[in-house]
């Protein structure tokens, strides 16, 4: 009887002991594979080129390529649905900025996959704020100019958007200044700044990743930046409070989620590469020439800004009335 006892104990023993080498050999074998990242935005959007920033480095990190996929549409929606609902092993992964995780929820009434049960937060990647453009070529010099503009021909006062957040962003500027500019959607802010550019719609508040180019080119103007001070990138642009548009401040961060349930071995490997990856001199300066504060990758308190933002963006559209044209 104590024989089978001890041999009990020694059995329990070895069990205890081989579950450490286990999540220690799964942390080793991953990745054995490229590694793909999902971003709900067409490519050359601010997303994007973030993304292929940050994704170059962290690939040389895990030792595997990261394939940047663009599945863009729906407000991101496609794109967080299909990594909600892909094998938790690692190996697919959604770039999640603010629309999809914090203002879809507070924007459509139902969505397929939920911000916080059904992704795990890898960490943050920075934040920026947004910017309000026009065309290179129209005579808008200032804010006022295209308020004014849009009450000389309301027929022509459009926005385009491609993002919850951005449609966040005009519903808001529309609020604070009495316009009525017109949701015009596009699948990435790219495209939006684009349609700008090519005079399609008046004007677009988007991500500064996203317009630089045509902004660098006179192809489109900025007007004002959505940050409570001036961007370093962009110094010569005004806040929208310096622009003349009170109670206007919205940052914006985007991060890297992994579908929920997916091993603690492999979320720590990819926690600690993505920490490592923003701490890369070259990368920090290439996010920061396009007005992207890095962050540290830490994915708690990644964890507490959604849980924080989904409550507040939930309530600020509430008491403004600012809701989707369309549900989900």
């Amino acid at each position: 009887m104590k024989q089978i006892v001890m041999a009990g104990v020694l059995l329990a023993g070895l069990q205890l002991a081989v579950v450490p080498l286990q999540a220690h050999a799964q942390t080793q074998a991953f990745p054995a594979k490229p590694v793909r990242i999902v971003v709900g935005y067409s490519a050359g959007g601010g997303n994007d080129v973030i993304m292929r920033i940050v994704g170059q480095k962290l690939g040389e990190n895990l030792g595997q390529p990261v394939v940047i996929d663009n599945k863009p549409g729906a407000a991101s929606i496609i794109a967080a649905d299909y990594v909600a609902k892909s094998a938790p092993d690692g190996y697919t992964l959604l770039m999640g900025p603010s629309g999809p995780i914090v203002f879809n929820p507070a924007l459509y009434p139902k969505l397929p996959y939920s911000p916080q049960k059904d992704f795990a937060p890898i960490g943050l990647i920075g934040a920026f704020p947004l910017m309000l453009v026009v065309n290179g070529n129209s005579p808008i010099k200032s804010v006022k100019d295209l308020i004014d503009a849009a009450k000389a021909s309301p027929d022509k006062a459009n926005y385009g958007s491609s993002a919850a957040s951005f449609q966040f962003a005009s519903e808001l500027f529309n609020l604070r200044t009495g316009s009525r500019f017109v949701h015009i959607p596009y699948k990435g802010a790219n495209d939006s700044s684009l349609a700008v550019a090519s005079g399609d719609v008046m004007m677009t508040i988007a991500d500064p990743s996203s317009a630089d180019g045509l902004i660098k080119s006179g192809k489109i103007r900025a007007l004002a930046t959505t940050g409570p001070q001036r961007a370093p990138a962009y110094p010569s642009v005004p806040t929208m409070a310096e622009a003349g548009v009170p109670d206007f401040a919205l940052t914006l961060w985007t991060g890297l989620l992994a579908p929920a349930g997916t091993p603690a071995p492999v979320m720590k490997r990819l926690q600690d590469e993505l920490a490592k990856t923003l701490r890369d001199p070259d990368v920090k300066s290439r996010l920061m020439a396009l007005a992207v504060t890095p962050d540290t990758g830490n994915a708690d308190s990644f964890a507490k800004t959604i849980a924080t933002e989904l409550d507040l963006w939930a309530g600020v559209a509430k008491a403004a009335n600012i809701k989707s044209e369309t549900s989900q």
